[in-house]
């Protein structure tokens, strides 16, 4: 897909949709954190210690999210405000 001279709301355009792209992507990964911390907290025996690996995956997963959102917010910010009213 090319970017075209077809002036700036065209570009605008696209680097929204790419945005919206990108939210969805911070969305599945907020998800995929989730799911560590809930499998992490399913695993955990009495009294004991959560598992460490997991957690470590959350939180890697959980800096892929940040990392994404603020992409989202410096190609289109109205584009995650509009998601987070769906929350």
């Amino acid at each position: 897909m090319g970017w075209g001279s077809s002036g700036t709301g065209g570009v605008a355009d696209r680097l929204g949709d790419v945005a919206a792209q990108l939210a969805g992507i911070a969305d599945a990964l907020a998800d995929a954190a989730l799911d560590r911390l809930r499998e992490a907290s399913e695993s955990l025996p009495p009294g004991g210690e959560p598992d460490r690996e997991l957690l470590a995956e959350e939180r890697r997963i959980t800096r892929a999210r940040r990392a994404v959102e603020k992409a989202v917010a410096l190609l289109a910010p109205d584009v995650r405000a509009g998601a987070d009213d769906t929350a």
